[in-house]
């Protein structure tokens, strides 16, 4: 039976881009290289691999394997009478040291449909830190854009097309942003952000050349036509997709909006003392500060997964951390 929370070390698979820095300094290891994300808490594998991405627990097993055979104890029962033995969560720290190709996620329908997955990809990005003078992402398309000005956009790989498409948006620390699965985005050099997703790795790569080894990767191998089936050529307004949060000092300040809910959940947490924290399945990731979660020492980029079965744990000392937790079960309301 899991009830304690574990402190996670980093857990980064090979990626096809550059970055990592903005990890390794959080981690306090600032010589580290070992890549632009991390994977925290993690029961998703890479796509198409059966291992990598996976997170080990110190007593050796994966975090998938423990949550497995005792899904009640890490998950809760509310939960798992929802979603099963899934955590319905991944949890990634990214820091882009290049701007990402255009791309965009599966809806949870098209998954089934298509990849015999229930889970898509909707996503959110809790920006916590930037360098250079423009961190900037690009977030779902201005205008309508007809199904065959994109294939031709991806046939041709005209990239300042598809990226002169999407909507700028420079962002600080603080900002966060909500990404439905199917809208076409990417991530600007410079911006670091705790990432919030389904647990998959599906991803059509638009925007392939330059990026992608196997130029086939891109479209998750289902071919040009279905791949593209699951973009969202709808225009989308910023301010529906984009909060600001950094100027918020609470307690608790809820980092993503109700239309998040059915997805996944964010608090920052800012601690002065002592705070109970409800019982959940957690991942929590320590942005300043130093503290305890228990028995388990914090200090800035300490990253720990909190099982159901914990109870209320309790934060002491003085510290800033974003709570990440899955959905809220239907029957728990919302």
């Amino acid at each position: 039976m899991s009830n304690q929370p574990v402190a996670l070390p980093a857990n980064q698979p090979k990626q096809f881009y550059r970055g990592g820095a903005a990890i390794a300094a959080l981690r306090g290891d600032p010589e580290a290289d070992y890549g632009p994300e991390d994977w925290v808490a993690s029961t998703t594998t890479l796509f198409g691999q059966d291992e990598a991405g996976l997170t080990r627990l110190p007593d050796g097993r994966w975090l998938r394997d423990a949550v497995r055979a005792d899904p009640a104890s890490w998950l809760g029962a509310e939960h798992v009478a929802e979603f099963g033995a899934d955590t319905a969560l991944l949890v990634k720290l990214l820091d882009a040291g290049q701007r990402l190709p255009v791309h965009c996620h599966p809806s949870n329908a098209f998954a089934a449909e298509h990849l015999a997955c229930r889970h898509g990809k909707t996503e959110a990005w809790i920006v916590v830190g930037t360098s250079g003078p423009d961190p900037t992402v690009y977030i779902g398309f201005r205008r309508d854009v007809p199904a065959s000005r994109i294939s031709a956009w991806v046939s041709a790989q005209d990239s300042s097309a598809m990226l002169d498409a999407l909507n700028p948006v420079v962002v600080k620390p603080g900002d966060t942003v909500f990404v439905p699965a199917g809208v076409p985005h990417a991530i600007g050099e410079g911006v670091f952000i705790v990432e919030l997703q389904q647990p998959t790795d599906f991803s059509v790569t638009l925007e392939w050349q330059g990026f992608l080894a196997d130029p086939e990767a891109w479209h998750l191998g289902l071919g040009q036509e279905a791949a593209l089936g699951c973009v969202d050529l709808r225009a989308k307004h910023v301010e529906d997709l984009l909060s600001h949060t950094g100027s918020r000092v609470a307690p608790t300040v809820n980092l993503l909006r109700a239309k998040a809910d059915a997805f996944f959940r964010a608090d920052r947490l800012h601690v002065s003392g002592s705070r109970a924290l409800d019982p959940s399945f957690t991942v929590l990731v320590v942005l300043e500060g130093a503290g305890t979660l228990d028995s388990v020492p914090l200090r800035r980029g300490s990253t720990v997964v909190v099982p159901h079965a914990a109870g209320e744990s309790v934060l002491t000392g003085d510290l800033v951390a974003v709570r990440c937790r899955p959905p809220l079960p239907a029957s728990l309301g919302s």
